[in-house]
């Protein structure tokens, strides 16, 4: 949607609430996959026959083998605590984007459909049939939502809205009206083995030429091989690294980490992408398939252990569900049984010396860090709680003299996400990607004032691809966003060590 078709908010007082703005955002859906898109994951093409009794057979299946599910649409007492935790309604004004009354359109129809008292006196406990007009609205609002699980962290009962999203996201699929934008990567993923579609020749000459831009800038032979076996590491990484700005300048900060470590490395043309969108579908069919993917990339090439690089929702898919997807890991080097993140594995070599960081390489920027939303409530990073904050802050340290954090309640697990998240990186969804960046940019604008913050470092490809074209509707360059392996790029010491 272009730029002036909708109005950007404004840059309100961090904690104000919006006006109300009932059913504001009710035109805003994605764009429905095409048949061959949902025929080839195993899905109807369109709505199927029958679709209502379809959709809540499956229901009951996702309840049978969800326990968490069921708990989550039993125990919301309505208190209110998850109200203004959400971006998008902090963004919208819509009251259907209250996590509360998000999950209410998928509990109306569980509480009619699986529980005495919706059955005998629906209109008593808020229970309502699965009509057109509900189903309408199940795909609108539940494509309003990235899962991004801040609401959970306040309410009193830690109910999970992601939970919730993907089960009605689930359900969709199944009755045959899936999002255009995942079901499409999904596939690409299946056939090829990224996101992009990249295929093998196309990503062997894009790190080719990789290899000959840093030789020619730096004057070192940096190598960026691909499906090389015997490598002691298997790099697996978001598509974007490939070839977007800024992601490929934190892939070539990767690449300079492990040359000047000695470490050797490669990249599967076979599985060459980290991400998983399958978790924002609620798949974990598919989340196995993809997961699998690189399972078998690890064995042929005979690696002995696994790194993934800054991509928010795929490092928690290997921090929190790759053992059981796709494991056992017994094949890789004992001392890394499980997968590492890229940040954590360079941590460990600043900390031992391993590599060297001239810091004042970045003095052109003063640097703030977003946490992004998967790696801050989902996951974790080394081996202490709360790694996943320490450790990216560590190495932007390391790289930078100048750092400053937002303020103490947007940061860590209270972090607000990008506006991206959740399968809604797509342009059909602009408006809402906008309005729900809202909360973000107040808190970025507050360090920008208060400590001349240039620069904002993020550590999932989804933030970075949000955040370069939603930041100029609030007056921000786009440049602002840099990958963290971008600033150890600039300043790392490459060459013969001392």
């Amino acid at each position: 949607m272009p730029k002036d078709e909708f109005k950007t908010p404004d840059l309100r007082v961090y904690g104000e609430n919006p006006a109300l703005e009932p059913d504001s955002m009710g035109h805003s859906s994605p764009y429905k996959a095409l048949p061959e898109h949902q025929e080839s994951l195993g899905f109807p093409g369109e709505l199927v026959d029958g679709w209502h009794d379809k959709a809540i057979d499956k229901m009951g299946d996702l309840l049978s083998k969800n326990r968490a599910l069921k708990v989550y649409l039993d125990s919301c007492v309505k208190c209110g605590a998850c109200t203004d935790k959400c971006h998008y309604y902090l963004g919208t004004g819509d009251p259907k984007n209250m996590p509360v009354a998000r999950q209410d359109l998928l509990r109306q129809v569980y509480r009619r459909h699986f529980t005495l008292p919706g059955k005998l006196f629906p209109g008593l406990v808020g229970a309502k049939d699965l009509s057109e007009e509900v189903l309408e609205d199940w795909y609108t609002y539940f494509h309003q939502c990235s899962q991004c699980r801040r609401c959970s962290v306040f309410c009193p009962y830690g109910i999970d809205t992601a939970e919730i999203s993907m089960a009605a996201r689930e359900i969709m699929d199944h009755i045959g009206i899936g999002q255009k934008y995942c079901n499409e990567i999904i596939a690409k993923v299946h056939q090829i083995g990224n996101n992009l579609g990249l295929p093998e020749a196309a990503l062997i000459d894009t790190l080719e030429g990789l290899e000959e831009d840093v030789e020619e800038e730096t004057g070192v032979a940096v190598r960026f091989p691909v499906n090389e076996e015997g490598a002691d590491v298997l790099l697996v990484t978001p598509s974007a690294d490939f070839f977007a700005e800024p992601h490929v300048d934190g892939l070539i900060g990767y690449a300079k980490v492990f040359h000047q470590a000695g470490i050797s490395w490669t990249v599967s043309s076979y599985a060459s992408e980290a991400a998983n969108f399958a978790l924002f579908t609620g798949s974990y069919e598919h989340m196995h398939k993809i997961s699998s993917r690189i399972r078998k990339a690890a064995q042929e090439l005979g690696v002995k252990r696994i790194i993934f690089g800054e991509c928010g929702h795929a490092w928690r898919v290997a921090y929190s569900f790759l053992n059981t997807l796709a494991g056992p890991w017994d094949f890789l080097d004992p001392a890394y049984p499980t997968p590492q993140h890229i940040c954590e594995v360079t941590l460990d070599l600043i900390e031992r010396g391993a590599i060297n960081l001239d810091p004042s390489a970045n003095d052109d920027k003063v640097l703030t860090f977003h946490d992004s939303c998967n790696v801050a409530r989902a996951s974790r990073m080394g081996d202490t709680p709360g790694g996943q904050f320490h450790i990216p802050r560590a190495v932007i340290k390391a790289a930078v003299n100048k750092f400053v954090d937002m303020a103490p309640d947007t940061i860590h697990e209270k972090t607000f996400c990008c506006g991206g998240g959740g399968g809604l990186l797509t342009d059909d969804l602009t408006e809402l990607r906008v309005k729900g960046a809202l909360p973000r940019m107040e808190a970025l604008q507050d360090v920008v004032d208060t400590h001349g913050v240039t620069h904002m470092a993020a550590i999932c490809a989804i933030c970075k691809s949000q955040f370069t074209k939603v930041m100029p509707y609030y007056g921000f360059s786009m440049d602002m966003v840099v990958s963290i392996h971008q600033l150890v790029s600039e300043a790392i010491l490459l060459g013969t060590k001392e």
